[in-house]
């Protein structure tokens, strides 16, 4: 029986984007990063500009991405969460590949990547059934 570590490897590799959450300060905060799944960990890109990069680096962070408004009619929809030791990382160039092209501007501001990898020590998996409606439906 697959765990819930190789449940979110294999729903993570189905979407492109989520949200690494840290703190700083006792405060929280999110911040979009773009992911691949190497080797049961999760390799992330994100823009240095921000500095998120140096808060979560050396950091125990969470990894959250989900398929919520995107699920087409009649699948699962499901968010996934990891948790682990995250580092900063040198991606190969066949991981870069993997990446594809990045944004050209973040906020106004040139794109500048900067590579984190975490190391999960627990995932959590939720499923919400079927999608039965048009995601933007509701907003009609």
């Amino acid at each position: 029986m697959p765990t819930d570590q190789h449940i979110a490897a294999g729903l993570l590799g189905r979407v492109e984007y989520g949200r690494v959450a840290a703190s700083v300060r006792a405060l929280p905060f999110l911040a979009p990063a773009r992911h691949v799944v190497v080797g049961g960990r999760l390799l992330l890109r994100m823009h240095r500009g921000h500095g998120h990069h140096r808060v979560c680096a050396g950091s125990v962070v969470a990894y959250g991405a989900d398929n919520l408004a995107s699920a087409p009619a009649g699948t699962e929809r499901w968010s996934v969460q990891v948790v682990g030791w995250c580092e900063s990382a040198e991606p190969t160039d066949a991981q870069l590949d993997r990446f594809g092209p990045g944004p050209l501007r973040v906020d106004g501001s040139p794109f500048e990547a900067v590579y984190l990898e975490i190391a999960p020590s627990m995932a959590t998996v939720h499923s919400l059934g079927i999608a039965a409606e048009h995601p933007n439906e509701h907003n009609k």
